[in-house]
């Protein structure tokens, strides 16, 4: 099997259990729920960048320096945070929870649509999320790597 119908495999996996309604014999707390998820789209990502030929980094703790993924070439290090939205509206407002932190880029996927942007960090309080900059992906490897190219 080649290793983008991995990645195909495993994002396929990925949404849904996403997307699929919490277990009603599960005694899982709702905030646990909801990092459990959060994680997911952070372990998709680095997925993708691996496929790409990243070398990645995963911060044990990200608290305080709001770092999710780093990842390295020969000559390059970008430090990513990872966010999600529960909206369809492309025109939403992230807010900076970042602010201080060195971060390089911000990968932030929709839960509910079956998209991304990706930005460089900012330091504004808020943003939106299709402001001139940012790139847009279909959330599939092809169109997240092709948008992440671009960067």
């Amino acid at each position: 099997m080649l290793f983008n119908d991995l990645c195909s495999l495993f994002t396929q996996t990925v949404w849904l259990c996403l997307n699929a309604p919490a277990n009603p014999n599960s005694k899982i707390k709702i905030e646990t729920l909801a990092a459990h998820k959060q994680l997911s789209y952070e372990n998709l990502a680095a997925t993708w960048l691996m496929g790409d030929g990243w070398e990645m980094l995963i911060p044990a703790i990200d608290h305080g320096k709001k770092t999710d993924l780093v990842i390295a070439d020969d000559n390059t290090y970008c430090r990513i945070q990872i966010k999600t939205i529960e909206s369809k509206n492309e025109s939403t407002e992230i807010e900076n929870k970042w602010k201080g932190a060195k971060i390089d880029y911000v990968i932030c996927f929709s839960r509910v649509g079956e998209w991304g942007y990706i930005m460089p960090a900012f330091q504004e309080g808020k943003k939106r999320l299709n402001a001139e900059g940012h790139i847009r992906f279909h959330a599939h490897p092809n169109n997240f790597l092709k948008a992440f190219k671009k960067i």
